[in-house]
Order: C-alpha cells, then sequence, then structure tokens
C-alpha cells in the first residue's frame, strides 16, 4: 500500500486529509502520467457518488486537469463502474471516480480508471504520489489554446443504463424486486434498468441529499433491509454500497446471501452450462471456507488471492478467467465489464433465477456458510503494519491458529481503506469465535492504539 494510495483509490475525510489540494495534485499528475505518450488532447471523464464533498473535489481535480492541458468531461452522479465503462465507450485516455465507496458521508476518495477501463497498477500509483510528494518529475503548465476546457455529457447514465440491460438474455417480467440504493450513485440506475426490464420494483434509500449516503442503509447494513424484504412478500432484495461497485442480496426470506454465495452461484451455473472459463473462481483470502469446500465437490476451481478487487482482476487477467469477486460483493464478471460492477451482479443473478425457476433461498443451499466473524481494531494508519513486530499479539495470533487448526482460521490484514486492522475468524462455533476475535482487536488497540 502506498503513501496516498491504498487498495481502492486515494481516501480520507474530505476536506480534512483528502483536500482541495491534494486533489488538484492528483489531478496533475494523474494527467501527466497516463497521456505523456499520447500525441493529442487527453480527454478524461469524472464521475461521482452523492457525497456533498463531491462537488468541491471535482473542481479542484478538474482544475488540475485543465492545467496540464485536459479536456474534462462530467459525468455527474453515477456508478463507479459506469465510469470504467464508459471511458471506453467514449474513447476517453482515463476516468476518474470521486467516492469514498461504503464509508460515511464525510469521507470521499479518489480512484482512476485507464484507457482500458482498469483501476491503476501499483507501479503508476507509485509514480503518481512521488510526483506529488516527491516533486520527481516536472510538470508543464500549457497557455493559451493549450489549456483545458470543461465540459458535461447529458447521455452518460442513459448509455449505462442501455449497457447493463444487454448483458443478459431474458427479461425480468413476473418479479417483484426490493432494491436498497444506499442513498448513493445506484438511487436512478438500478431501479431504471429493474423497471424496464419488467419487473416491479420496491425502491428504499433512493433520496440521497448528501450527507445520508450509506447511513444506516446499503449493503453493510443490512439488518433493516432484510426485515422489509421479508415482510413485503417480493422475490428478493437487492442492496447496493455507495458507488454501487458491489451488491449483496436478500432472499424472499430476510436472510442476506453474500458476495461469496452471489458468486458461487453464478459460478455453478456457468460451469452447468459449460461457460466457466477453465472451471476456476477467483476469490479473496476473506472467502468463507464453505465455499472452497463445496467448489471441491462440485469441480470448481479456487484460486484465492489478497483482499482488494484490484487483486482479484489482476489474476483474472492474468490467467484468463472470467468470474472473480469477494465476499463483501464486489463481482467482475470479466465478459462484460472491467471492474466491481453491482448492477451488473445483480442482473446476472436475476437471470438465473428467472431461468431456474427456483427460489433464492434454494440457490442459496449451493454451499454452507462457516462462521465468519470480523472485529475492526482501531488503529492510526501509520501503525497498521506494525502488529507484526510485537510479540504479545503474535503470540495471540499463533495461539489462536493452534486453536483452531484444522476446523477454522485466522485471518488478520491492515484495512487498505480506512485506519485500522481488520482481525477475522472462522470456526465451528459462532459464540466462541466471536468472543476470541473481540479480544484479539482489544488487545492489538492496547498495544498499537
Amino acid at each position: 500500500m502506498g503513501r496516498l494510495f491504498g487498495t481502492d483509490g486515494v481516501r480520507g475525510i474530505a476536506n480534512a486529509e483528502l483536500t482541495c489540494e491534494l486533489a488538484m495534485q492528483i489531478g496533475k499528475a494523474a494527467a501527466y502520467v497516463l497521456t505523456k505518450e499520447t500525441h493529442h488532447k487527453p480527454k478524461i471523464l469524472i464521475g461521482k457518488d452523492s457525497r456533498i464533498s463531491g462537488d468541491m473535489l471535482e473542481a479542484a481535480l478538474t482544475a488540475g486537469l485543465c492545467s496540464v492541458g485536459a479536456s474534462v468531461v462530467s459525468l455527474g452522479i453515477i456508478p463507479t463502474p459506469a465510469v470504467a465503462y464508459l471511458t471506453r465507450k467514449y474513447e476517453a485516455d482515463a476516468g476518474i471516480v470521486i467516492s469514498a465507496s461504503h464509508n460515511s458521508a464525510e469521507y470521499n476518495g479518489i480512484k482512476i480508471f485507464n484507457a482500458n477501463g482498469y483501476k491503476l497498477s501499483d507501479a503508476i500509483e507509485e509514480r503518481i504520489e512521488t510526483i506529488i510528494l516527491d516533486n520527481s518529475e516536472p510538470i508543464d503548465a500549457p497557455t493559451g489554446d493549450a489549456v483545458g476546457t470543461l465540459e458535461t455529457c447529458d447521455t452518460a447514465l442513459a448509455d449505462y443504463i442501455e449497457f447493463a440491460k444487454s448483458t443478459i438474455d431474458c427479461d425480468l417480467s413476473d418479479m417483484r424486486i426490493a432494491i436498497d440504493c444506499a442513498n448513493g450513485a445506484s438511487y436512478k440506475s438500478a431501479v431504471k434498468v429493474i423497471v424496464e426490464m419488467g419487473a416491479e420494483a420496491f425502491v428504499v434509500h433512493n433520496h440521497p441529499n448528501g450527507t445520508n449516503i450509506n447511513e444506516k442503509c446499503g449493503s453493510t447494513h443490512t439488518k433493516s433491509f432484510q426485515q422489509y424484504v421479508k415482510n413485503i412478500d417480493v422475490d428478493l432484495g437487492l442492496t447496493f454500497d455507495g458507488d454501487a461497485d458491489r451488491v449483496l442480496a436478500i432472499d424472499e426470506k430476510g436472510n442476506l446471501i453474500d458476495g461469496d454465495k452471489i458468486m458461487f452461484i453464478c459460478a455453478n451455473f456457468l460451469k452447468a452450462k459449460g461457460l466457466l472459463v477453465k472451471d476456476t473462481l477467483v476469490t479473496t483470502v476473506m472467502t468463507n471456507l464453505g465455499l472452497v469446500l463445496a467448489a471441491r465437490e462440485k469441480g470448481i476451481n479456487i484460486v484465492q488471492t489478497r483482499v482488494g478487487d484490484r487483486y482479484v482482476l489482476e489474476e483474472m487477467l492474468k490467467s484468463g478467467y472470467i468470474l472473480g469477486g469477494e465476499q463483501s460483493g464486489h463481482i467482475i464478471f470479466l465478459e462484460n465489464n472491467t471492474t466491481g460492477d453491482g448492477l451488473l451482479s445483480a442482473l446476472q443473478l436475476l437471470a438465473i433465477l428467472k431461468k431456474s425457476g427456483k427460489k433464492l433461498s434454494e440457490l442459496a443451499e449451493v454451499f454452507q456458510t462457516l462462521p465468519q466473524v470480523t472485529v475492526n481494531a482501531k488503529v492510526q494508519n501509520s501503525k497498521k503494519n506494525s502488529y507484526t513486530e510485537d510479540d504479545v499479539i503474535c503470540a495471540e495470533i499463533a495461539q489462536l491458529e493452534a486453536e483452531l487448526s484444522g476446523n477454522g482460521r485466522v485471518l488478520i490484514r491492515p484495512s487498505g481503506t480506512e485506519p485500522c486492522v481488520r482481525v477475522m475468524l472462522e470456526g465451528p462455533d459462532l459464540a466462541v469465535i466471536t468472543q476470541k476475535a473481540n479480544y484479539l482487536a482489544k488487545l492489538i488497540e492496547a498495544r498499537l492504539g
């Protein structure tokens, strides 16, 4: 993880950690690095989620981009994966998203796609960082008619919606679907697609006001939505995060269907049709052990990567796989889009429901989830990796690993997006692993606080 960039771009509290000055510098450096070898005026797209700080940061980014001669195209409030798709469709040199994904409204972030719609490599992010922090490369400031310009694109959302609808070969008629838009970037696109494809939609949290994004709603706060789905007689519920690059589902009984189960339902369906390339699903180390065991029985190969959909994508591109993702609901259908796409993932799941004639609760029986608990130990960003050097913490981790050997596991990892260390335990007894995960998290906070 770099000095500015985490696993999903640059992120922090808007106007405190992620300042206008930093946003302008990122705009200048990113435009310079990504378009240095081109021999035309670079075109760069900007999209954002519904946070109140989005306008402020967009203005700063735009100033930085224009100051190095870029033509900036503002897409407005739009899902992150839409920017990845439209960067390719509009033949832009880069696409930038202003979003802090699932974080609360005071946070914001900047993530960048290259001309092919892929998140930047670690090497390119490091080069941008060194330009900003070390002044490693001078950036010329054009004058006169070489200065950049800004325009808006009124067709961006409609173009993405038509693309999303084209990714499945059936309609959604006779389906009743609940949708939680997290008061975020999906508040128009998800609803329009579901309705235009023939389903009856029951929509909540689709009135963003700038400060209510992810507020007790969306894919990170599902309890009330689960109850809502259970009570209104629908086929299922879909719950997005703030920038709509991830989705989770709720079955007709109100049970949460996480990214692991959505991925495995899709992988199982594709394998049965002979469409799962190399019979392989790419997941991260956070994937539930139940999925791994079920995959073995179904003849599906599991390849695991570090946490972060960028690392899943790297493995997919390297080895030619078409399906991969994370338990959190970042799922990549590489034949359709170059990044996690909540709406596309939802449509793939809906198409399977439609074609199979089964209820989601039936499809979700494809494997039994092993109890898993994740607790965040809050520490300063500068100390997130220090747990590996603390003898007391290391001894406690070793003892837990010995206790769970063969029946579970311990996974400790620094967050790539928040000031914390994530403590994950998996094992047969939920109460026991919950107690132990909380104890270990408190120990880390006390030792590193």
